[in-house]
């Protein structure tokens, strides 16, 4: 008689389906023996046709888990108390987790050895457990769901000339190594479960709703859903200047672009949250869950220090034509704001980046405003001067130190920057929010 079923022996009367669990649940764990031909008491009863029995074996195990468990199970036929009794030798596999093929990774898919016993998995139990034996990023792990279709993602490959069949897809990881489709696959499918929410509201805070989207399907196509949306509420403002008339859209284009693209390609995918755009009467936010990749700070952006949290989605951005090199975006926004004297702003707390972009209309239109509490009894020469004198004793000045010492706003202190370096009597150093003023 054998011993007592435990963590590493099952016992099983006769062959029945459900073998299958047993021998992935021993796969998933840390690998063990199940016995054909034996009672639950450890009684041997064996088996009359071994042969036939280990032939069902071996094809239900092929059939029926994924990926591929066979190179971890050894089948055999061995002689207990005189009688033949089938040994299914499972050691721990590589590819884990191993399911089902009809079920899916998912709960009542995938089953764990546990004590005596064969056990089915959380949801999030099979999400730790893709993690923990990947050793991969969040990109390059097993979707979880593998029954995914790809019309968004051939029809915009197709669209630039680009071929995109098995081949090209392994190429671009969205096909493990396990043949299977990885999480970069999940983003770019059909059946993509991170969304994209828009909410446009009235005024400069969100007490009041105008609209909400929410954005669904291959991030190609919430990408460009996104931007259209976006699109229509970027108005223009026409000025003139004699007859010649200049159009200006709230939001320059390449930098909405650019903002949208960057919350897409380096936020952090593990996280289930929606990406967000909150559009307000004088800006538009982007936020993007994850924050910067460990080990960056904001500085390091500024400096030209790029490091992406999914490579393999960024190249295949590259490779359609979407982003042009890495890196380059936040210096894109910065230069399409260059002439503006509100900037957009670049923050990060703890597992959040968020970028605003200014509207280059509406913040004009409160020049007026914001002069009227400007000092006039001061003139511009000697407000020109005071500036210069406060970037002489300090080594530089910045804008905001220019709003605090002659008491104007921010267009007003903008300006007076402009006109003194075009007049040779300061110098700009850097660009954006790090720009500095010295005495040429």
């Amino acid at each position: 008689m054998l011993a007592f079923e435990n963590q590493n022996i099952e016992f099983k009367q006769e062959y029945v389906p459900d073998i299958r669990k047993e021998v992935m649940g021993f796969a998933n764990a840390e690998g063990g023996t199940v016995y054909v031909g034996v009672r639950k008491d450890g009684s041997v009863l064996g088996i009359g046709d071994p042969d036939g029995v280990m032939l069902q074996i071996v094809n239900s195990l092929k059939d029926s888990l994924a990926p591929d468990i066979m190179p971890f199970v050894r089948v055999n036929t061995v002689e207990i108390e005189e009688k033949q009794v089938i040994e299914i030798d499972v050691t721990t596999g590589t590819n884990r987790p191993y399911y089902l093929r009809e079920k899916g990774l998912k709960p009542g898919g995938v089953y764990v050895r546990k004590g005596s016993s064969t056990q089915p998995m959380t949801e999030e139990g099979i999400r730790e457990m893709i993690l923990q034996n990947s050793g991969r990023s969040f990109e390059l792990c097993r979707s979880m769901k593998q029954e995914l279709t790809f019309y968004t993602l051939q029809t915009e490959m197709q669209r630039r000339s680009i071929e995109i069949g098995p081949s090209q897809m392994r190429t671009l990881k969205l096909i493990g190594e396990d043949g299977l489709y990885t999480n970069l696959a999940l983003l770019l499918s059909d059946q993509c479960e991170t969304t994209t929410k828009v909410a446009l509201f009235q005024g400069t805070d969100k007490e009041l709703f105008r609209d909400r989207k929410e954005f669904t399907g291959s991030i190609l196509k919430q990408l460009e859903d996104v931007y259209q949306f976006i699109d229509l509420v970027n108005k223009t403002k026409a000025t003139f200047s004699g007859l010649d008339r200049t159009d200006w859209r709230d939001y320059p284009e390449e930098a909405v672009r650019e903002a949208l693209l960057n919350s897409i390609v380096h936020r952090d995918y593990s996280f289930s949250g929606s990406n967000l755009v909150n559009v307000y009467e004088d800006r538009i936010e982007f936020v993007s869950l994850g924050g910067l990749v460990s080990g960056l700070e904001l500085k390091s952006i500024f400096l030209g220090v790029s490091q992406s949290r999914n490579p393999n989605l960024a190249a295949v951005f590259y490779r359609m034509r979407l982003i042009e090199s890495y890196g380059t975006g936040i210096g894109k926004i910065e230069r399409a704001y260059k002439t503006c004297p509100f900037q957009p702003e670049f923050e990060t707390a703890k597992g959040v980046f968020r970028v605003t972009l200014p509207n280059r209309n509406e913040e004009q239109n409160n020049e007026v405003q914001v002069s009227d509490n400007v000092d006039e009894d001061i003139s511009l020469n000697e407000q020109k001067q005071l500036i210069v004198q406060y970037a002489q004793e300090n080594g530089s000045i910045t804008r905001k130190e220019v709003e605090d010492l002659i008491g104007a706003g921010t267009t007003k202190a903008f300006r007076l920057l402009k006109e003194l370096c075009e007049a040779g009597k300061l110098e700009q150093k850097g660009n954006g929010r790090l720009s500095t003023y010295v005495t040429k």
